[in-house]
């Protein structure tokens, strides 16, 4: 149910804010990486969650442009 909102969401976006969407997530992966190195990272499942919100971003954007 939560994943589904979040897609609801990224779709009634424009394609500015998806990829300032898309940009954030990308250096909030960076962070956490880091972090993860550091063994300063407590959650390391996050860095999973970011990564298939990327993916489901890139997805929303490919759709928008295909349409």
């Amino acid at each position: 149910m939560k994943i589904n909102k979040f897609v609801e969401d990224l779709k009634a976006k424009s394609a500015a804010e998806l990829n300032e969407e898309l940009v954030a997530a990308k250096k909030e992966l960076f962070n956490l990486r880091f972090q993860n190195a550091t063994n300063q990272l407590d959650n390391t499942s996050r860095i999973k969650e970011v990564r298939k919100n990327i993916a489901r971003i890139q997805t929303v954007i490919t759709e928008k442009a295909n349409a």
